[in-house]
Parts: C-alpha cells; structure tokens; sequence
C-alpha cells in the first residue's frame, strides 16, 4: 500500500519535504482490531511537533495521521462493533491500558500506557490501517469523508476544551488563534451556549475575518485588550504570547484552557512579560487539554451532526502532505486541511 512516512526530526522550514512516498504492506488485524480502508486523513498541528521534534515518535519510521476516516474491510479474531462496509473514524486515541485507575474513572487520556495514532502506532497518511475496535468510531451519515476528518480531533478536542472550560450559557468567551479547531468550538458554542459572546484574537486579517464570517462578537489580533473580560479564554495557538495576552484579558476568577499538545519555544521569552497581579491574580486559573477519551470523540459526533456542525476544509492529495504541512506551518489556515487517500 502508498504510504507517506517520517523517517526522523528536522527543522521543516530547512526541510519542507519530511514525509516520503513508500510502499509497505497492508497490516493485518490483530484479535479485537479491524482493518480500515482508509478515504481521508485531517492534516493536524500535532504532526509539525512530530516532525520538529516536540513529542518525536517511540520508533522510526512512523506514518503519521489522526483524523482517520475509512470503511472497514476485515474483522480481527473476536470484534463485535461493526461489520465489513462500515464507514469509521479514528483519533489521538489509539488505545489505553484498561486497568489503570485513569482509565476506570473514564480518563484514559491520562493513562500512562495511551498510545497516540500516527506517533506510537501507524496512522492515516496512507491505504490502509488496523485499529482497536473501541477506538473506532461510526461515522454519522451527516457528513461527507472530508468533513468528518478535522471533526476527530480539531473538532472533539475542542469539545474537551470546552468541558474543561466548565462555562455557563451567557459567559463572555475568548479564542486565540483561529484554525481548525478553534473554528470548530466557535459552532459548537453558537449551537450549544446561544447568549455566550465570543471573541476572538488572531494573527491575520483573513483569520479575524473568518471569525467575523462565523459569528463572533469582536475579531483583533492577539495583543489588542479585548472590548469586555472574559470568563473562559480557549487557546489552540502553538506560541507564548497569546497565553500572556490571555490572562491579562480574563474576568476575577477566569480560566484558561490551553488547548495544544505541545508549545514551539521561538517566543518562550514572552512569558517575561507574565505579571503577577495583572496576568494571575485575583483567583484566575489554567488549564491544559490532555490528549482524547474515546466519550470525548464519540459525545462530540452525536453533537456535530445534531447540530449541523460543518467543518471548513481545503481538500489535498496524499501526494501532497507536505504541502500541506508546510503550509500549515506558515499558518495559511482557513478551515481544516484534508488529505484524500482513496
């Protein structure tokens, strides 16, 4: 089967082609596993701090991809949830020990044996792949191949965020960044929280403008002093600055919820800016996203397609990984980024 792979760390803005073209065999499910057809993988920041190195793969080479969408094709020794010709998707979560007691309270993304699909284990920049059948998930027939890809993660990580977040109906809500997922969480709270405003701070102008597009109450970049505090700021941006910015904006009490996996270091020195009494005082809180429960992605599918939740999405083919992925670096973002498999 085609396959794109990482054989190892580099710098991507020196090496814009990290990812190569190879043929490696179609894998074959294991007991309690299913074989997927693959149709479509989401293009996610995660894969960059692969690449540079922030969170590098257990092994090399790897084949990267975690918003998997694909039929399944074969069914391992003892599987039960679905039968050959199911349209399904896959996550971060590509499995959990089970037994531990973050996985027996339901928090299995803290489990210290999660494996994370397209890091630890293959995932969907290619033909096929073979998954743990609880961590699949059926597709609803709402939404095309491509539209549900960024919803696996982009989408149900924001869904996180906002449970993480604990926020009412009518709080005032802050988004740093403007990408995959915040445009995501900016739906879900037009459909789930009605009297809540949101803002929202982003580098570029055609970012704010999206926003604007989807309903935001105020769009400025990320040091402008928002029109009115707020009581939740969501940030899905890899940088520093946006996390001082944020806490400077937040009511008595606020929280942050800090929705990225990794953060790069080029303006680590901007948290010299941090200041007691005006950035953390007064009760505020932080709170980072760690990784995905299989609930958190099952909950948020039956939410998007109740709630008509379209992901914007630019389509690439597997050829074009890297393409993408730089472009993403770039952070020539509207939407979600989408690679068409089969």
């Amino acid at each position: 089967m085609k396959a794109m792979i990482l054989n190892g760390v580099s710098n991507l803005k020196e090496n814009r082609n990290p990812l190569t073209m190879v043929n490696i065999p179609v894998p074959v499910p294991k007991d309690m596993e299913v074989l997927i057809k693959i149709l479509v993988c989401g293009v996610c920041h995660t894969e960059l701090d692969e690449i540079e190195g922030r969170i590098a793969p257990i092994v090399f080479p790897v084949v990267p991809g975690h918003q998997v969408v694909g039929i399944v094709t074969e069914l391992g020794t003892g599987t039960s949830k679905f039968k050959i010709g199911d349209r399904v998707g896959v996550a971060w979560i590509y499995s959990a020990c089970g037994l531990c007691k973050f996985c027996l309270d339901g928090k299995e993304n803290l489990c210290d044996h999660f494996l994370a699909t397209g890091k630890d284990v293959n995932g969907g920049y290619a033909e096929y792949m073979a998954v743990p059948e609880k961590y699949a998930h059926k597709i609803p027939e709402f939404f095309s191949d491509a539209e549900a890809a960024p919803l696996l993660c982009a989408g149900a990580i924001g869904y996180r965020s906002l449970r993480l977040a604990q926020l009412k109906d009518g709080d005032n809500v802050g988004l740093t960044g403007f990408g995959a997922s915040a445009h995501l969480v900016l739906k879900i709270l037009k459909y789930s929280y009605p009297k809540t405003k949101i803002f929202v701070f982003a580098r570029k102008e055609e970012e704010r403008t999206f926003a604007k597009e989807l309903g935001a109450e105020w769009a400025g970049d990320t040091s402008n002093a928002c029109p009115e505090k707020l009581d939740v700021i969501i940030d899905t941006t890899p940088a520093w600055k946006p996390v001082v910015e944020a806490l400077a904006n937040l009511k008595k009490g606020g929280r942050l919820v800090i929705n990225a996996i990794r953060k790069e270091g080029t303006d680590k020195g901007y948290l010299q800016n941090l200041n007691y009494q005006d950035h953390l005082w007064m009760e505020k809180e932080i709170k980072s996203v760690a990784n995905l429960t299989a609930k958190d992605v099952e909950d948020f599918l039956i939410l998007a397609a109740n709630a008509s939740i379209r992901p914007e999405v630019q389509i690439f083919s597997l050829e074009e990984a890297n393409k993408a992925l730089f472009e993403l670096k770039e952070r020539h973002v509207k939407g979600a980024k989408v690679l068409k498999i089969n």
